[in-house]
């Protein structure tokens, strides 16, 4: 408690020690880095609390709203999202005649819709706190100051009650998948054996396109152990494929993983190490484009919002598609009838095979990007850095997007057509977010 009154009494005096002349805050306010880093926030608790790639896509995608709709009001260019998105009713506007930091009502909703989406809540209390004091700093006015962050608050409750209707709490409860033994079904793989991932992803409701099977694709590759077919063909084209070109093929590889657990495993000994999934992956992206771009703060979330609608619809369309065909993974393929000793360069998620989830909503999300920013913008992808792995530069949102897609086959995990399958489902996904969902007036 003494502890808690004596931060009070210190922030109150760095807000009196800064004031600053009537309205020269707003500039510094406006920064975009505001949203970047409160961004940044929510993907370091995801990273920290190992959240499946679909489950974190969620979270992305109401944090990235609330972000945009309680900084819209500000910017008389843009518009809600509400009406636009699917059950999303109209949201609160702050009062008329009143004065708001924006920015700072921005930040508050991004936190707190994050904090009630993950598990390690004192964490994102942590950064609270942080950037509020910086926006004290700043010497937004005392009135203001409060005003705005109730209006997050506002935002944020708004944008959480609707996130409780999407059946996410209802999906927690139903059952597991069940292996059915048929050969080529997918079965639990090396090293842990997990259960399958999310079965029921496509129960989720969807953000902007009308359902989970609205781009449904074609069926997977007939399955056959005849060494002449089309399905063996493709197995051991993913058998082959770090056996030539290996280096280059092990670094793409690796820096698309994005599984957000891996483990390890030495004699009796079993640890884990944590990573960022494909949607933080693509989120970062778009904050090194904002940069590269010089895009204002307004122009920032709305990139985030809709590239994160892309990407949690993507894996939507995705996951239903996968628990359809229930495809088998390389994997198990090849150490059943091709080498026993097998083993992919990156670990197996535990999920099927069919289609792959990076190339969806890495295209999803590059054909986003492309719309915003341009097609040709090249830019230097370090995100994977703070996980060991050196940057890589592109030449275009959609290289990197074909890059990511073909990571997985050179990581073991993947066959041809989950590959293309997968780009040409996130390409349409993406398409139709840009079609049907508009931020400017």
């Amino acid at each position: 408690m003494r502890i808690a009154l004596l931060l009070s009494l210190f922030l109150l005096a760095i807000w009196s020690c800064n004031q600053e002349p009537d309205g020269a805050y707003k500039e510094k306010a406006a920064d975009a880095e505001r949203i970047h880093q409160s961004i940044r926030d929510i993907t370091d608790v995801i990273v920290h609390d190992i959240f499946s790639p679909p489950v974190a896509s969620r979270i992305y995608a109401y944090t990235s709203i609330a972000a945009y709709e309680a900084l819209a009001p500000g910017y008389p260019d843009y518009q809600s999202l509400g009406g636009q998105l699917n059950d999303l009713e109209p949201v609160p506007q702050p009062e008329a005649g009143k004065s708001y930091c924006y920015p700072l009502a921005s930040v508050v909703a991004t936190l707190a819709v994050g904090k009630a989406l993950i598990f390690s809540e004192e964490k994102i209390d942590e950064k609270y706190e942080k950037r509020l004091a910086e926006f004290k700093k700043l010497g937004v006015p005392r009135e203001e100051f409060d005003r705005s962050v109730a209006y997050g608050e506002v935002v944020a409750k708004h944008i959480l009650d609707w996130a409780g209707k999407d059946n996410y709490k209802q999906t927690r409860t139903f059952p597991k998948y069940t292996i059915t033994g048929q050969e080529d079904k997918w079965e639990p793989t090396p090293p842990d054996y997990m259960d399958a991932l999310e079965p029921h992803w496509n129960k989720i409701r969807t953000f902007a396109i009308d359902s989970a099977q609205q781009f449904r694709q074609a069926p997977p590759t007939p399955y056959s152990t005849d060494k002449n077919s089309q399905f063996m063909k493709e197995t051991m084209e993913v058998y082959n494929a770090f056996r030539t070109d290996t280096a280059e093929r092990t670094a793409i590889a690796k820096f698309w993983d994005c599984n957000p657990y891996v483990s390890h495993h030495a004699g009796h000994v079993m640890f884990a190490t944590k990573k960022i999934t494909p949607g933080g992956h693509w989120l970062n992206i778009v904050a090194i484009a904002c940069r590269k771009a010089d895009a204002d703060i307004m122009t920032s979330a709305g990139a985030y919002a809709l590239t994160a609608i892309a990407i949690a619809d993507g894996f939507i369309g995705c996951w239903d598609e996968k628990y359809r065909s229930q495809t088998v993974r390389p994997e198990t393929v090849i150490n059943k009838f091709i080498d026993e000793e097998w083993r992919p360069l990156l670990q197996t998620p535990p999920f099927p095979e069919y289609i792959s989830g990076h190339s969806t909503v890495s295209r999803a999300a590059a054909t986003v990007m492309t719309s915003i920013f341009g097609d040709n913008f090249s830019f230097t992808d370090d995100t994977e850095e703070p996980f060991g792995m050196p940057a890589r530069s592109f030449t275009s949102f959609y290289q990197a997007s074909d890059e990511a897609s073909i990571s997985r086959m050179y990581g073991g995990i993947h066959y041809t057509p989950g590959l293309n399958n997968g780009i040409k489902l996130g390409g349409e996904v993406g398409q139709w977010v840009l079609d049907n969902v508009k931020t400017k007036k």
